[in-house]
């Protein structure tokens, strides 16, 4: 009977309940246990199964630059960092209050390293999250809107809880582009929110997006409510290189 139980649950895949029951029935202890506590215990391990394999998949999905976490964040004192800023900013309430993070900083200094990192809190505490280059998401738009797709491409970006865009200013902005910055920033205000992380500071945005008037709108949804870090300091990259 044990063993047709073991083999409905795989089947129904219910696999946390699976693997503890095996292990119950491997360890003879079902004996030491009340109906309660049997049964709690097999709930639990679902539960903590989905929601295992829920997190890897929503990291996955996010693409992330690299594996960073908040735990792996380098505070030396030259980059700036203030820990309690960067600890509030990893509970995630910023995303639960639909606000914005704008992450600045010279080439090499860590900035899509913390978002990576900010990202990854995200997913573990249940958001799903997408992590982006801005040039190639805007190539991928236009792509998407030569073969009529552009709408299910927008709606993916919409739903997604965070929504992070990296390399941000790395050359200006064409018309298409930045129509598209705006029809994303538009669909994701004051509903999603939106990491950007980039070289240009918030006060040459207008020269990168190139139209003052679709600058002012964009910066007015995106910049009034974000929290913002600016990352100071040497080339990471640099530095490493030198110590190795």
């Amino acid at each position: 009977m044990n063993q047709q139980t073991l083999d409905k649950m795989k089947r129904m895949k219910l696999y946390g309940m699976h693997r503890s029951f095996q292990n119950v029935l491997e360890a003879s202890t079902m004996n030491n246990l009340t109906t309660d506590e049997l049964l709690a215990q097999l709930i639990e391990s679902e539960w903590d199964d989905r929601h295992n394999r829920a997190v890897a998949r929503t990291l996955h999905n996010a693409k992330f630059r690299y594996k960073a976490s908040i735990e792996m964040i380098d505070y030396s004192i030259e980059r700036g960092l203030d820990i309690n800023h960067i600890n509030r900013l990893a509970d995630c309430s910023f995303i639960k209050q639909q606000q914005n993070l704008i992450i600045t900083g010279s080439t090499g200094t860590g900035k899509s390293f913390l978002a990576s990192a900010i990202g990854n809190q995200a997913c573990l505490t249940g958001y799903k999250v997408l992590y982006a280059n801005a040039a190639r998401l805007f190539s991928q738009i236009k792509v998407a809107k030569a073969d009529g797709t552009s709408l299910q491409e927008y709606a993916r970006i919409e739903k997604v809880d965070l929504l992070i865009l990296d390399d941000f200013g790395i050359q200006p902005l064409d018309s298409q582009s930045r129509m598209i910055l705006m029809e994303i920033i538009e669909d994701r205000h004051s509903k999603k929110s939106t990491l950007i992380a980039g070289q240009v500071p918030v006060s040459a945005w207008y020269e990168i997006i190139g139209d003052e008037t679709l600058a002012d709108a964009i910066l007015d949804r995106v910049v009034h409510d974000a929290h913002k870090v600016e990352l100071k300091g040497e080339s990471l990259r640099k530095k490493r290189k030198i110590e190795q």
